[in-house]
């Protein structure tokens, strides 16, 4: 286990939710003691079991309110859906100074259901790492998984550069590379980038399910690495992703309005045997790709912000 030589950033870290993200946390806080105790919650007989086997925690409970007791930062990693009702019981718990943070994939819907429930000693800094696997659990995690990835916070206007700072370095310290941006703002951009994606793969898959048996299996037989793709992302955490989309439903209804007028012209192109519009679109596109790949984020499947890993993200 590495040192920090700076000495630990908290005193006390509570995780809420130890699935993919929560558990790849933990170990960071833990290899680069982070904090003197890290404590888990999860509602999962079984999953609180295996987060002690994995040395994940120094303890770890069911009762979030309890685990919030003296802790100098808080780490919702939950699925959003989950993070109103959290907030609202261990608000009152919280102790002066206390860092609030999250991993959801939308943070305008998680300001208002998080912001109300704290005290004003309290400070949320709201996070979200671009990283991830289409795996969940505790057994999930892994200490590379934020490294060279993106975490974008979106901080509270009134929100003191010191709790930001803390937050900041804890992400830098798991290898992540750190960007600021409006809540909305990043609504639009993750709608596009991430959301909408999903929802175009999960769409697919089902089509595939509805053909017909003898077809259906040759699909799935014969499947291409595209294909392939496709049911690897729709593999992910369905209970996050339904959060996910309720709770950015204007945003990413708005973009895949503009989406289904862009098929439209694909079909009329296809139609009327329009190669010139086929190749110029596929060009375009084929440029993009290349600017991924040449800012080094085209490496990682990433189809979780946060995730359900327990009980804790379904309502």
């Amino acid at each position: 286990m590495s040192t920090n030589p700076e000495g630990p950033l908290f005193s006390k870290v509570v995780i809420i939710g130890v699935g993919l993200i929560g558990s790849s946390l933990a170990l960071n806080i833990r290899k680069h003691r982070l904090a003197n105790e890290v404590v888990g919650v999860s509602r999962s007989a079984d999953n609180r079991a295996k987060i002690l086997e994995l040395d994940l925690a120094d303890s770890v409970t069911d009762d979030a309110i309890a685990a919030v007791s003296g802790a100098d930062c808080v780490l919702l990693c939950t699925a959003v859906g989950a993070y109103g009702h959290l907030a609202e019981q261990i608000g009152p718990h919280l102790a002066p100074g206390c860092v609030v943070s999250d991993v959801g994939s939308t943070k305008g819907s998680v300001i208002a259901d998080i912001a109300p429930h704290l005290p004003e000693h309290a400070h949320f800094v709201p996070a979200h790492p671009i990283a991830g696997t289409e795996q969940s659990g505790p057994t999930a995690g892994f200490e590379s998984l934020f490294r060279d990835r993106w975490v974008i916070l979106t901080p509270l206007l009134n929100t003191p550069r010191e709790p930001i700072d803390k937050v900041v370095a804890l992400w830098e310290a798991c290898g992540a590379m750190i960007d600021e941006m409006d809540p909305l703002h990043h609504d639009r951009v993750l709608a596009m980038t991430s959301h909408l994606p999903h929802l175009i793969a999960y769409t697919i898959v089902d089509t595939a399910t509805q053909l017909e048996d003898d077809l259906k299996s040759e699909v799935i037989k014969f499947s291409a690495s595209g294909f392939r793709d496709f049911t690897r992302i729709a593999g992910s955490d369905p209970t996050m992703w339904r959060d996910v989309f309720l709770n950015n439903r204007d945003v990413v209804l708005d973009l895949l309005q503009r989406f289904q007028e862009d098929l439209v012209n694909m079909q009329r192109a296809i139609r009327k045997g329009d190669g010139t519009f086929l190749f110029d679109r596929f060009t375009e596109t084929r440029d993009i790709r290349q600017s991924i790949v040449d800012a080094r984020q085209a490496g990682q499947f990433i189809p979780t912000e946060g995730d359900a890993d327990d009980d804790e993200g379904r309502s």
